[in-house]
């Protein structure tokens, strides 16, 4: 009798630190949305704790067009877009550990390349390039970071 009671009392404490865990953690869930997208289903940016996950950005200006000049352009302006959220969230691009890079053609990943080097901070984050078969509103480049802020 007294293990159930035990066991039960140790079930009933487990769930309660669950409850408070998953409470405290949904409090510091924070989500950024940039100005233009806030009928769009997901949101730009999700702060959870220290880190920042920053959407995929095509390269668009602020009239949601795609930028002119080709993938140098749209890699500027994907570039850009991630930094206003970066900096929308209170952190700064050398707190980017990791970076998603999706390119409509892998032949333009040097022009792409050019372009991140010199916008991306040093020491660079990790990086993950690949070829997709499309993007959405045919961009030819899509890329995704997250960055954690140092305490």
């Amino acid at each position: 009798m007294i293990r159930r009671i035990t066991a039960a009392g140790f079930i009933l404490v487990f769930m309660a630190m669950l409850t408070v865990s998953s409470t405290s953690a949904a409090q510091e869930k924070r989500v950024i949305k940039l100005p233009g997208t806030h009928g769009l289903p997901f949101s730009d940016g999700v702060i959870a704790g220290n880190t920042l996950y920053v959407a995929g950005q095509e390269g668009t200006d602020d009239n949601g067009k795609l930028a002119a000049g080709g993938i140098a352009g749209e890699a500027q302006a994907a570039l850009a877009n991630i930094e206003k959220i970066v900096k929308s969230a209170g952190f700064e691009m050398k707190d980017i550990v990791s970076v998603t890079v999706y390119l409509a053609d892998i032949h333009e990943f040097g022009d792409m390349n050019k372009v991140y080097r010199s916008v991306m901070p040093d020491p660079k984050p990790a990086r993950a390039t690949v070829q997709v078969a499309a993007l959405v509103n045919n961009a030819r480049i899509e890329i995704s970071a997250i960055a954690v802020k140092q305490k």
